[in-house]
């Protein structure tokens, strides 16, 4: 039988450039709060809806490139290498159209959506300023998707810590340069931070195109042929991507709807909770990371028919991310003055958002085990099963939820337990599907 190589080093450093480039996206998010956090509130809240409806929009794209990865890795360990390019060519058509019609939804439809749903109409008009520019991110967006599916698949992920930096330094200097209207440039405020991170996204893009140029030798998989669609090859994708799309969207959704109920308790709570949101995010760096490279890994451990070394393999995985989220953790918690200084100065929105720290610091705790064993199941082939999982722990995360704000009337603090809920429930749902379910010979 063949020796694999599942050893904690191995392991990291498959993960490390994915953790990295999970900061880069999630640098645009704390930089954009941080900046806005010195405009006022009602910029601090249009950019935390306008934010989290472009996020869940991209998670249908992301949904169907990691469909993609988890192909790519299979491949990948059956050492198909040529089948590759198919699947990126592939990914290109689909995402492309899909852009289209993303861009559409974030362009005019989700206008009237949040019009009707944002009770506070000077955060409507911002939120309509910072959409109508953001909406144009989503087609570089998507295309950095493609190239990081092709990537991540054959666990060549050092490309993503590169772009990371691009990304990063672009969206930091231009999100100081626009929203204050630094060195002769107007002051734009939210438009300033919407076009700072659309441009951020093109220079992702133009530097994974550079990059693959310089260094991937296009015959030995097969790349950008772009001959004619092939339906069968687009719907094995599908089936594969389809359900992760929307589980993806349906997660990031659900967490809209979270910030609509939040809105509801006023326009502080809504500025505190879109600084725990930047805050929650960055302790989930290395739980995304770690995440995604798990999928990477059991798929190609599939591939080389090796289904004995995958739950040892989780479970490394597991013991990692776990250890690198409590010491983010530890920072919050010791430090938590300090933390929300970063992002405003107005001590009541400090004093208010302290309790919540605490409380998404135990959440994200839970999510590092729950969101490694999610992601195994992925890796499995069997998308299916955990959207239908995704389903029944997001439909019980939405009642809890709902039932604390607009039965119990509970304050800001209370309301944000409801991430603890989810962690526990994601662990401990796909452990026991991990430990008893059908798994072992799914097909991709």
């Amino acid at each position: 039988m063949q020796e694999v190589n599942i050893k904690y080093s191995r392991i990291w450093q498959i993960a490390y450039p994915i953790i990295l480039g999970s900061i880069a996206q999630n640098l645009i998010n704390f930089t954009d709060t941080a900046f806005l956090g010195r405009v006022g509130e009602i910029a601090l809240g249009a950019s935390a809806l306008g934010g989290l409806f472009y996020l869940a929009v991209i998670m249908l794209g992301l949904g169907f490139s990691t469909g993609a990865q988890i192909i790519i890795a299979r491949r990948f360990g059956e050492n198909k290498l040529k089948d590759i390019g198919s699947v990126i060519d592939h990914s290109v058509y689909f995402l492309g159209f899909l852009a289209v019609l993303s861009y559409i939804l974030l362009r005019y439809i989700s206008l009237d959506i949040l019009e009707y749903s944002i009770s506070s109409k000077a955060i409507f008009q911002e939120t309509t300023v910072y959409m109508k520019i953001r909406a144009v991110g989503i087609f570089f967006a998507f295309g950095n998707m493609v190239f990081r599916a092709f990537y991540v698949g054959l666990t060549k992920t050092k490309v993503i810590t590169y772009t990371t930096v691009v990304m990063a330094i672009t969206n930091i200097i231009l999100d100081y340069i626009l929203i204050f209207g630094e060195f002769g440039f107007p002051e734009m405020g939210v438009a300033g931070a919407a076009l700072a991170s659309v441009i951020a996204e093109v220079s992702a893009l133009l530097f994974f195109i550079i990059y693959t140029q310089v260094t991937v030798r296009y015959s030995d998989y097969s790349l950008f042929k772009f001959i004619k669609p092939n339906t069968q090859k687009l719907l094995r994708i599908l089936k594969l991507a389809i359900p992760i799309m929307m589980q993806q969207f349906i997660s990031l959704s659900v967490w809209f709807v979270f910030f609509l109920f939040i809105e509801k308790l006023g326009e502080m709570a809504l500025a505190v909770s879109n600084i725990i949101r930047s805050v929650y995010v960055i302790l989930m760096i290395p739980v995304w990371g770690f995440a995604t490279a798990t999928s990477t890994l059991v798929s190609y451990l599939l591939g080389l028919k090796r289904q004995d070394l995958v739950m040892t393999l989780i479970g490394k995985i597991v013991l990692l991310c776990l250890g690198g989220v409590v010491i983010i953790v530890g920072l919050g918690i010791l430090f938590p003055d300090i933390i929300m200084e970063v992002y405003t100065n107005d001590r009541e929105i400090i004093n208010l958002g302290i309790p919540v720290l605490k409380i998404v610091s135990l959440g994200a705790i839970m999510l590092s085990i729950g969101f490694v064993l999610f992601n195994g199941i992925s890796g499995t082939g069997r998308t299916d099963v955990s959207f239908g999982l995704e389903i029944i722990v997001l439909s019980l995360y939405l009642i809890y939820t709902y039932v604390l704000i607009n039965v119990f009337k509970v304050d800001i603090s209370i309301a944000w337990t409801s991430e603890i809920v989810y962690g526990t429930l994601m662990s401990l749902m796909s452990f026991l599907y991990l430990r008893f379910g059908n798994w072992r010979k799914a097909v991709v």
